[in-house]
């Protein structure tokens, strides 16, 4: 009822909310955009309510406004026998109740985005000690696992079973979608207290603690609600929806912070403006966002809130942490954003200038643009120090670990928390970094580098340049003015064509070992001719003697007998191992060779750490 006004404020249970959208009393306009909540999103969500967290009010119409006739659509996973109509249309909160209804009540894995927007399925988690360990986060201990609840590694060997219930129990992860389930839910308890007769009354006391502290939290959660009666005019209710829906996304850091600097008068936003244009004024920078900037303020300011309450001698679990979550950041004062702002400002720019220096010119070409964040920090906090050639051959090997050892395609922000400091104390004489230690590559990897969504492919592409390989027409080594005035780019030795006609392995043909850096006007000479006839070719456009022709193709790590004689198997084997010693070199350890096919076929094309 309505009363005479046009909407209400109240609230209630989210286990009834869930239950109206699957019973379809609940759906949407169908004029609201898809679902596009990614993996990180709905674990934040998850983690919100485990700790009865606000997340924002829902805001519900209610049908039967013969003026107001919208078409509905099922909240995305919902399944209804009939043609049911709904009692209520969601205006704004469907992100939040669609996440919400796939990982707690549906049943069936959620179908979600990872950090690239490729969709893929997950299941939701809870890891129990981590749950239950006060000091920790609890963002920690909400898990996503795939659609078979099996973690694999890169050659598609399973390292994590979450198959079985008594899988889930034994390693102690509770099934969030069992939050409202009492049936399976009293089933899985059951096999977790029995897992183990000796440890029961443990088992039982943990037990306890999960449902007091974290299941209840779900099941008596109340979601604040408004709702806007039938009554109310087609001109409101459009009105309200254009200004409550911000396209299915939720308010960046940036936008939020931007708002609370306001308070005190500060236009946060004018400011990344014109920072932001100074920045892009580097290629290899035009892809920084605000909210990267943001983080590499927060990782020092946390940092020097740490050593401030160290030297008061606060000690342990009290002194605060190096971070810059989306939470820490928001926490962020005026003061410090503007102690810190120019030096970061300044910091970007020697970061663009240290890319320049590992060969990496345009914002396309960087393995990871997050790996940026650290790097700045740690720019920025050294100051002149980073300009000593030591220094810079450390920064220079934590980066190429990092690339190499693909640490920063997913969330990160521990990784870039704890690099900032660890790599100054190594610096400084301390121990290596964690990254570092990390670290691996292997031989097979080559094999299944292909495209430009892998760091580790753009990655060896820069290494190449790096290391003075030269310009097949010119001789010249490639620098930033020639990398963009001849369009350098990763280009095949042996050319497809070639390789198809020839019958080639057309995954060898296209892998990153039969290609190198070259330019578009060499590219057009290579076309789709035999090595033999295009070195021909060049030999006479460019005047170039035998010798000196044998010298840039050695430059490119490419044996010059195998490619005259076009012999792509001995060329492929020579050049494989020529860049795994160039890998080895940057990273400062060894590579592990294994088979590069064999087994690599079976795993299938790994293309999974980069950023385009």
């Amino acid at each position: 009822m309505s009363n005479g006004t046009s909407f209400d404020s109240t609230k209630v249970s989210l286990e009834d909310i869930l239950k109206d959208i699957k019973a379809g009393k609940i759906q949407l306009p169908d004029f609201q955009r898809g679902w596009v909540w990614d993996d990180n999103h709905v674990k934040s969500l998850l983690a919100s309510i485990s700790v009865s967290y606000p997340i924002g009010a829902i805001m519900l119409y209610e049908t039967g406004n013969q003026d107001v006739r919208f078409s509905s659509k099922p909240v995305e996973g919902v399944k209804l026998s009939g043609n049911g109509k709904p009692e209520w249309l969601i205006l704004d909160g469907q992100q939040r109740l669609t996440a919400l209804f796939q990982a707690l009540m549906n049943g069936k894995p959620v179908q979600t985005r990872d950090f690239r927007d490729k969709p893929i399925k997950r299941w939701y988690y809870l890891h129990i000690p981590t749950a239950l360990n006060g000091s920790g986060d609890r963002e920690d201990a909400i898990i996503s696992i795939p659609e078979d609840c099996m973690i694999r590694n890169f050659r598609n060997e399973v390292i994590q079973d979450f198959s079985t219930i008594e899988l889930e129990c034994k390693a102690e992860m509770f099934p969030l979608h069992l939050i409202f389930n009492t049936v399976g839910q009293t089933d899985w308890q059951m096999k977790y207290l029995n897992l183990d007769p000796g440890s029961i009354n443990k088992r039982l006391e943990t037990w306890t603690n999960l449902l007091q502290e974290i299941v209840q939290r779900f099941q008596k959660y109340q979601v604040p609600l408004i709702k806007m009666f039938k009554d109310t005019p087609k001109e409101a209710v459009c009105q309200v929806f254009e200004k409550v829906n911000t396209g299915g996304v939720s308010l960046t850091v940036f936008e939020l912070l931007t708002a609370t600097f306001a308070a005190d008068d500060y236009k946060l936003r004018d400011d990344w403006c014109q920072r932001n244009n100074r920045l892009k004024e580097y290629k290899v920078l035009q892809s920084v966002k605000s909210d990267d900037f943001l983080q590499v303020i927060s990782i020092l300011a946390s940092w020097k809130r740490r050593r401030n309450a160290m030297k008061e001698g606060v000690e342990g679990e009290r002194l605060p942490a190096i971070t810059c979550k989306r939470k820490d950041i928001l926490r962020l004062t005026l003061d410090e954003y503007l102690e810190w702002a120019d030096p970061v400002t300044d910091g970007f720019i020697k970061a663009a200038k240290f890319m320049h220096s590992q060969k990496m010119f345009d914002a396309r070409d960087l393995p990871y643009r997050t790996q940026l964040v650290p790097l700045v920090g740690m720019l920025t906090y050294l100051g002149d120090k980073a300009e000593l050639d030591g220094v810079r051959s450390k920064i220079a090997r934590w980066y190429w670990c990092g690339v190499f050892g693909e640490l920063y395609g997913g969330a990160t922000e521990t990784r870039f928390a704890r690099d900032v400091p660890e790599v100054v104390d190594w610096i400084n004489g301390g121990n290596e970094p964690i990254t570092i230690q990390d670290a691996n590559f292997t031989s097979s990897r080559l094999y299944t580098l292909r495209t430009r969504n892998s760091a580790a492919y753009k990655g060896l592409y820069a290494l190449l340049i790096k290391d003075s390989c030269l310009d097949f027409i010119s001789g010249e080594e490639i620098t930033i003015q020639m990398y963009f005035d001849d369009r350098i780019d990763i280009h095949h030795i042996f050319p497809q064509a070639y390789c198809k006609s020839k019958e080639i392995d057309m995954k060898q043909c296209d892998c990153i070992i039969n290609k190198t850096a070259i330019a578009a006007r060499t590219n057009r000479i290579i076309g789709g001719n035999a090595p033999s006839d295009y070195l021909d070719r060049i030999k006479k456009r460019a005047g170039i003697a035998d010798e000196r022709l044998d010298e840039i193709l050695l430059s490119h790590v490419i044996s010059p007998d195998a490619l005259r004689a076009n012999d792509f198997q001995t060329f492929y084997n020579r050049r494989e191992e020529e860049l795994i010693k160039r890998i080895e070199q940057a990273m400062g350890k060894k590579v592990q060779r294994d088979s590069s096919i064999d087994e690599m076929d079976h795993a299938g094309d790994y293309e999974e750490t980069g950023e385009e």
